[in-house]
């Protein structure tokens, strides 16, 4: 997807089994959404930090939704029983959707688990790519660029930067 253009319509049903679209969020100033998996090592390390994103900024207006589009198939550790097992356990503060059919990946243009896709209040894209710069170690990061992009699309301003290559698993299409 590339920068500037609208968020599409999409519904998809979430770990929880409620229905999401992209009107779920329509109130909040930035839409965070974050293309991930529950096998990826990568995945699995950013999904306390997402949590802290979310409970940080959800006062700041800013809403999160990730979204599983692996194929449960080749990868059953993310099936959609797997993804309610996972949202229960870390007790996830933001929808977990399925993209079973992965039109949502592949309309984002996504590649990786995970990446990540900001919205502005109009819902254009602002930012698509990583986290930060340091996956394995929380501690040792010094480039956050998510949380930029999140900050600059709250005070209503484009981030410096607009595209940082996601660092992640590839997304495993179906065959």
């Amino acid at each position: 997807m590339e920068i500037g253009k609208k968020l599409f319509d999409f519904e998809l049903r979430g770990a929880d089994n409620k229905m999401y679209n992209k009107f779920t969020f329509a109130d909040r100033t930035a839409l965070v959404l974050v293309v991930t998996c529950n096998h990826c090592p990568y995945a699995r390390a950013y999904w306390s930090r997402l949590i802290k994103m979310s409970n940080q900024y959800e006062e700041d207006n800013m809403g999160i939704i990730a979204i599983n589009p692996n194929d449960a198939e080749q990868y059953p550790a993310d099936s959609f029983q797997a993804m309610k097992d996972l949202a229960k356990q870390l007790q996830l503060p933001f929808p977990y959707l399925h993209d079973e059919d992965q039109k949502i990946a592949k309309k984002l243009g996504a590649t990786r688990t995970p990446e990540v896709f900001v919205f502005n209040s109009k819902r254009e894209l602002v930012y698509q790519g990583a986290i930060d710069d340091n996956w394995e170690n929380e501690h040792m990061v010094t480039r956050v660029f998510l949380e930029d992009a999140i900050e600059y699309t709250l005070d209503g301003m484009e981030p410096d930067y607009t595209e940082i290559p996601a660092v992640g698993c590839s997304v495993k299409w179906k065959k």
